[in-house]
C-alpha cells in the first residue's frame, strides 16, 4: 500500500512558526473588509451537488469558458487531486516536471500511478522543453503535471512550449494538468489558462496565491466538459460538495476580484522589484527572474541550501524553504507574498547570514 507523504507539505505545516516567513507561498491576507458585502452574505443553508451555481458562473466568466467547464474543490491541492483522480488508474504512468511541487507527485502516487520526471533546467529558464517531454513519455503514460508558472522557480512557460506540449497530447491521447495557482500574479503579458488552448489541457487553481484568500479553500479546475464532469464524480468520494459558506463568500470575493486584484498588484509588485534588486546585488545566488510571488535561488558553491536554511531561522527567526523538497537541494525557495516591509526585513536576514561567519 502507497503511505500518504508530501514531505514538503509536512514540512510546512509542523515546522516552528518563524518570525519573518519567506518560506509560505501565500499572498499577505485579505480581511472581511476587503470583501464588502460579506458578512450579509454567509449562510449555512443551501447545497451544491454539482457545484454551486453563481460560483460555477463567477469562475467562468472570469477566465472565459463555459460553467460546465469548471469543477470546484478545496483549494488548488484538492482541485489537483481530484483531476488526477479522475484521469488515472493504477499502474498508470505520470510525468512529472523536476524541479516539482511534492503534493503533485504524491497525489499520483497516493493513486497508483508510477511517476517518471522531465527536467526543467535553470540553463533554460525553467521552460518546458517539449522535446524533452516527448523522449520521457512512455505507451503506459496517461498523464503530464506541471506548473505555470513553475513552482518552485516562478518562471513562466513560453506561449510556444505549451501550444507544443498540447499539440504533442493530443496527438498522444493523453491530458496534461496545469497548476495554474500562480497565474494571477503575472499582471503584464499575462498568458491565458492552459485549459482554453486545447482540450489536452486541465487547468487549476483557486484564490489563495494572487489573492490573499487561503481560508476560503476556493480552488477549481477548468477543462472539456466530458473531463470536467469525470472531475464532479471524483469529488462524489471525497467530500461532495463544500461547505456552503466559503461557496457563499466565494461568489463575493469574485464580485470583488477588480479590487482585490489591485491590492495584490500593490503588495506583489513591491515585493518582485525590492527581491530582484536584491538577487541582482548577490554573486553568490543564481536565480532565474520570477513572474509569481516565489523564487528559487541556487547558493553558489553548496550541495546542499539545508544548513543555511537552518543557520537562518536559528540565527534571525527568518524561515525559506530548502531546496531539498522539490528536489533541488542547492536551492532554496524564497516566498515574497507577504507585507513588503517584512519581506523587506527578511531579505536584510538573509543577506547577513550569507555574509556572517560560517559555522566552526
Amino acid at each position: 500500500m502507497t503511505r500518504a507523504a508530501a514531505p514538503y507539505m509536512e514540512w510546512a505545516k509542523t515546522r516552528p512558526r518563524p518570525e519573518i516567513d519567506l518560506a509560505g507561498s501565500n499572498l499577505y491576507a485579505c480581511t472581511l473588509d476587503d470583501l464588502p458585502g460579506a458578512r450579509n452574505a454567509v449562510d449555512i443553508a443551501g447545497e451544491s451537488p454539482e457545484g454551486y451555481p453563481p460560483l460555477l458562473e463567477a469562475i467562468a466568466r472570469r477566465y472565459g469558458v463555459l460553467s460546465d467547464q469548471v469543477s470546484t474543490a478545496g483549494g488548488c491541492s484538492g482541485a489537483n487531486f481530484l483531476a488526477c483522480a479522475a484521469l488515472l488508474e493504477a499502474g498508470d504512468q505520470v510525468l512529472v516536471e523536476r524541479p516539482f511541487y511534492d503534493p503533485m507527485p504524491a497525489a499520483a502516487r497516493l493513486l497508483g500511478a508510477r511517476v517518471r520526471t522531465f527536467e526543467r533546467r535553470f540553463e533554460d529558464g525553467y521552460d518546458v522543453d517539449v522535446e524533452r517531454v516527448a523522449a520521457a513519455l512512455t505507451p503506459r503514460t496517461r498523464l503530464i503535471l506541471l506548473s505555470n508558472p513553475h513552482n518552485p522557480s516562478g518562471a513562466l512557460a513560453r506561449p510556444e512550449s505549451l501550444l507544443a506540449l498540447g499539440a504533442l497530447a493530443a496527438q498522444r491521447g493523453i491530458h496534461v494538468l496545469v497548476d495554474e495557482v500562480y497565474l494571477d500574479t503575472v499582471f503584464d503579458g499575462r498568458p491565458a489558462p492552459a485549459a482554453t488552448l486545447s482540450p489536452a489541457f486541465v487547468s487549476t487553481s483557486s484564490l489563495t496565491k494572487a489573492y490573499g484568500l487561503a481560508s476560503l479553500r476556493c480552488g477549481w479546475t477548468l477543462a472539456d466538459p466530458g473531463v470536467a464532469r469525470r472531475i464532479r464524480r471524483a469529488r462524489d468520494l471525497v467530500d461532495v460538495w463544500a461547505p456552503m459558506p466559503s461557496d457563499r463568500l466565494s461568489v463575493v470575493a469574485f464580485a470583488n476580484l477588480d479590487s482585490i486584484a489591485a491590492r495584490a498588484r500593490r503588495i506583489i509588485e513591491a515585493n518582485r522589484n525590492a527581491v530582484g534588486a536584491w538577487l541582482a546585488g548577490r554573486p553568490d545566488l543564481s536565480c532565474v527572474p520570477s513572474r509569481a510571488t516565489i523564487a528559487f535561488p541556487r547558493l553558489e558553491g553548496c550541495e546542499d541550501a539545508s544548513p543555511f536554511a537552518e543557520r537562518l531561522f536559528a540565527r534571525t527567526g527568518t524561515a525559506v524553504a530548502p531546496g531539498r523538497f522539490f528536489g533541488f537541494p542547492e536551492h532554496f525557495r524564497l516566498a515574497f507574498g507577504g507585507r513588503p516591509d517584512q519581506v523587506a526585513a527578511g531579505l536584510k536576514a538573509v543577506s547577513a547570514t550569507l555574509d556572517g561567519p560560517s559555522p566552526a
